[in-house]
């Protein structure tokens, strides 16, 4: 089997740092994407974007994980809000009800 791969592409400006995601968030690509968002946070900009449009595959520890990530940015007195949502993940949030958990927005 294939391992699945995620790319990150991060952008920063003065306020706001957006994660630029491609591929699949799951149990063997979340380390990245935590230590990414983390690093961040040791001194956390204003807005921090997941921006989903590359997502094709999200799996429960990648969900659990976009979830702690949030609350982390919380803490730090940060937002975190992903960005370009597919139907397949928006599908998913809806019916696991983490929608509620996370900030949605249309465009990064």
């Amino acid at each position: 089997m294939e391992r699945p791969e995620l790319s990150i592409t991060v952008n920063r400006a003065p306020d706001e740092v957006t994660f630029i995601l491609a591929g699949e968030i799951d149990v063997l690509t979340v380390a990245n994407l935590s230590a990414l968002v983390n690093e961040e946070l040791a001194d956390p900009p204003a807005r921090m974007v997941l921006d989903m449009a590359g997502v094709t595959f999200c799996d429960s520890q990648g969900l659990g994980t976009l979830v702690v990530l949030s609350r982390k940015a919380q803490h730090a007195r940060s937002v975190l809000s992903l960005a370009n949502v597919g139907d397949f993940l928006m599908r998913v949030l809806d019916i696991t009800g983490l929608r509620s958990a996370l900030m949605i927005s249309s465009t990064a």
